[in-house]
């Protein structure tokens, strides 16, 4: 009712002013006539009116519904609109639209399907040379073998990101969430990076009860805890720095805490950490950041009802918090 009110306003303020124009023409012309009779035809005029606005809201009910109502869901089939001219043109126009939206969207679904495939298949291909060049590593000199086997790492863990921000485009099909105990999962993350951690001089410190259980997918979970750690060394300057990792059970789940010794993150920086593609000022300095990783790591754990925060300082490392706990819906974000 609102916007059809709306729409008829310029109507009912030309009515007004025809109202009054009216005892005033009388009046100039020095046609008296008595108010009775001016009240008369007034009030006739305001009954046609009323018959004309409700034989038209009537007639466009449906119309002045749908558009006063909250927009319908994507793909949702279109109601006609009554069968008078506007609502049929309106009804014409929408579906029009929509069909075009319709096929917009599925071919954009479809290319990105043929593109998710390709990359997937492209990462596969890459990892039987990757593995080629490390076994040929055994057949080298210990310190060409390892600056070699250094930039192998990287290349692997390169294409470990590209698979999985793949997949997060499909998580729903690749998602399955289970009890983990969560110091198995972090003994053996920290195992698949150990190497990293040597070389760096990095130690890892880690304090979480073998009993601990959480829900979480396994694979998911390994992933977020490598692109974390990960970070933690990457801008951890020097040697004998540690990296530490405890949990404790809190009474709606458990936290996980990785605390790093590292260089921190300025403060400017600290609110957009989790954004794509960001960098930052210590990123840019050590020529090591994606700007991916944490922007994975915060996408995973919307998908898996968990949160993560973060707290830096610079020079005093960097505190990354996982909350485990809450309904998972793999739907969401």
């Amino acid at each position: 009712m609102r916007l059809f009110l709306k729409d008829h306003r310029p109507l009912l303020l030309f009515y007004l002013l025809q109202m009054i124009l009216i005892p005033v023409l009388y009046w100039v012309t020095g046609e008296y006539r008595p108010f009775s009779i001016v009240l008369y035809g007034m009030a006739l005029s305001f009954a046609v009116l009323i018959l004309y606005l409700g034989f038209r809201y009537v007639q466009h009910y449906k119309l002045y519904t749908r558009l006063s109502g909250p927009g319908g869901a994507p793909g949702e089939q279109l109601i006609p609109l009554d069968d008078a001219p506007l609502p049929e043109a309106v009804t014409e126009m929408l579906q029009h639209n929509h069909h075009y939206y319709l096929d917009q969207l599925h071919s954009h679904t479809r290319r990105m399907d043929q593109h998710i495939d390709f990359i997937n298949r492209w990462v596969h291909q890459m990892k039987t040379p990757l593995s080629v060049i490390q076994l040929t590593l055994q057949d080298l000199e210990e310190d060409a073998a390892s600056s070699i086997q250094e930039e192998v790492e990287r290349l692997r863990k390169g294409l470990e990101m590209v698979i999985y921000t793949s997949r997060l485009e499909r998580f729903e099909d690749d998602f399955h969430v289970q009890p983990l105990l969560l110091r198995k999962a972090v003994s053996e993350t920290v195992a698949d990076n150990r190497r990293l951690f040597i070389r760096r001089g990095v130690r890892v410190d880690i304090t979480v009860d073998d009993g601990l259980s959480i829900y979480s997918d396994a694979k998911w979970l390994r992933f977020m805890l490598a692109q974390i750690l990960v970070n933690a060394v990457n801008y951890t300057a020097g040697t004998g720095k540690t990296v530490t990792i405890s949990a404790e059970q809190t009474g709606t789940g458990s936290v996980l805490q990785i605390k790093d010794q590292g260089i921190g993150i300025s403060p400017e920086d600290l609110k957009r950490v989790f954004n794509p593609y960001f960098t930052g000022e210590r990123g840019r300095q050590y020529h090591e950041s994606t700007g991916m990783g944490l922007y994975l790591v915060r996408e995973i754990c919307t998908r898996l009802g968990h949160t993560v925060e973060l707290q830096s300082r610079p020079g005093e490392g960097t505190t990354v918090r996982i909350t485990f706990g809450g309904a998972v819906d793999p739907l969401r974000g």
